[in-house]
């Protein structure tokens, strides 16, 4: 029998798994009582490296954010130099999200007149790797002139040297009259997901639960996209331009259960695609859409995300890897966020990510 030219990438991403965090470290994380804290016990993990880079610099709470977004960008190298040829253009499409991440937080701190300085700790970028090989395709140099940018819409001439750029354009005059960046994020996203899927080609044959995932995911950002809109009373034309076509519920469907009277209507309409219970008991305490947001995250992560390890000699194996190491780093922030506003350890760990 031949050797699958996965088994190479399998093996060296089984090696650096054990660098996860424990669960035994994640409970000890839980139990600091701040920020500080926990950037200490960080520094003896695979974490230490960029925390001790961006400390000449940065202080808690930034210090963390900044080293958890290069270390996700040295992740992310990591992987891609593992794939094998026929992976790598799938790789490549996925890690594009990191791309489309850094221009709607550049686009929205512009849109809001904040500062760099309060935009560019949360930016998923790094010197130490060249373009095209690690967060995304634009180079860090280049985020930094776009970040500069005088505001939306010079940003996005700077962006004309990228598809982005292109993309952008169509919407700038609808965003000159509204200052609305919804269908610009919409329009970013619907190139995106078509990128990705059209990336995931069946050469092995396994494939197949990968781009169900994603598909769902469009489904998720289309549901909280229509939830928001809903809480806050949009008009059904205006938030159908926040929309994105390719996900499994299709569009018409999603529109005409927007009709509906308020959230927890629209939550039951959708209740045969992706059961919410938990999230509606949340929610009726919080009122937060925040819940929905991670009910629909644990529901992606139990039905496909679990499933990527089980199938160890594809493409699967190295999705996995990367999108674990996304949940540790999103954890890690839901516990400083829960550290910062005082916020329980309860409450917290109901917000975490965690793989069963």
């Amino acid at each position: 029998m031949p050797t699958s030219q996965y088994s190479s990438s399998f093996g060296r991403l089984q090696a650096l798994s054990v660098n996860f965090l424990s669960p035994a470290l994640m409970q000890d994380l839980l139990k600091v009582k701040d920020v500080l804290e926990m950037v200490k016990m960080l520094q003896g993990t695979w974490y230490g490296e960029e925390i001790e880079k961006a400390a000449s610099i940065y202080q808690p709470p930034d210090l963390l954010e900044v080293a958890l977004n290069r270390h996700l960008v040295k992740v992310n190298k990591i992987a891609l130099e593992a794939s094998p040829f026929n992976g790598k253009n799938a790789v490549r499409a996925y890690l594009l999200k990191w791309d489309i991440y850094n221009i709607e937080l550049i686009l929205s701190s512009k849109n809001m007149a904040r500062t760099i300085t309060e935009t560019e700790p949360f930016l998923v970028s790094s010197r130490n790797f060249p373009a095209g090989i690690s967060a995304g395709n634009i180079p860090h140099d280049e985020i930094k002139i776009i970040l500069s940018q005088s505001g939306v819409e010079a940003a996005v001439n700077q962006l004309l040297k990228y598809t982005y750029g292109t993309i952008l354009l169509q919407y700038i005059d609808a965003y000159q009259k509204t200052s609305d960046l919804g269908p610009m994020v919409a329009g970013l996203q619907a190139y995106y997901y078509q990128t990705l899927i059209e990336s995931l080609r069946f050469f092995q044959g396994d494939e197949g639960i990968i781009r169900e995932m994603f598909r769902t995911e469009i489904d998720k950002k289309n549901i909280l996209n229509l939830l928001k809109g809903k809480e806050m009373n949009v008009d059904k034309s205006i938030v159908g331009k926040h929309v994105v076509g390719g996900g499994g519920i299709p569009v018409s469907e999603l529109m005409d259960m927007y009709g509906v009277n308020n959230v927890l209507e629209f939550v039951n309409r959708i209740e045969n695609y992706f059961p919410l219970g938990e999230a509606v008991v949340q929610y009726r305490n919080t009122g937060s859409l925040v819940d929905f947001e991670i009910g629909l995250d644990k529901f992606i992560n139990n039905k496909y995300v679990n499933k990527l390890k089980n199938i160890a000699l594809s493409i699967g194996s190295i999705f996995y890897f990367i999108i674990t190491a996304e949940h540790e780093r999103e954890n890690i922030r839901r516990m400083a966020y829960g550290k910062r506003y005082n916020i329980s350890t309860d409450r917290i760990v109901s917000m975490m990510m965690i793989n069963e």
